[in-house]
């Protein structure tokens, strides 16, 4: 059985950083690309950052490059997500993904973890 399980996310001010963190288990990063989508309130899920089988295969949205490193421990099988100067506009419930052949169309999804980004 396939999991992902978020965690990290919370209430931060604006100026500061979280780091993510996404267990997988019941599939290797070896074979899967994992990867991070936020939803904000009334808005439509949108791509994140994603990292592929090697380290070196990462995607960022345009908007985030910069501000968030993905990274992974395929030892421990997490990917985690650092983020850095956050505004209240990266406030959003943010989902683990996990995807066979790409970044952009999941096979699977985590139960997601909340960021609040406000004074």
């Amino acid at each position: 059985q396939v999991q992902l399980v978020e965690s990290g996310g919370g209430l931060v001010q604006p100026g500061g950083s979280l780091r993510l963190s996404c267990a997988v288990s019941g599939l290797s990063l070896n074979y899967y690309t994992i990867g991070w989508f936020r939803q904000a309130p009334g808005k439509e899920r949108e791509v994140v950052s994603c990292i592929g089988t090697t380290d070196t295969n990462t995607y960022y949205a345009d908007s985030l490059k910069g501000r968030f490193t993905i990274s992974k421990d395929n030892a421990k099988n997490t990917v985690s997500l650092q983020m850095n100067g956050l505004t209240p506009e990266d406030t959003a419930v943010y989902y683990c993904s996990a995807d066979r052949l790409g970044c952009f169309e999941p096979d699977y999804w985590g139960q997601g973890t909340r960021v609040t980004v406000s004074s």
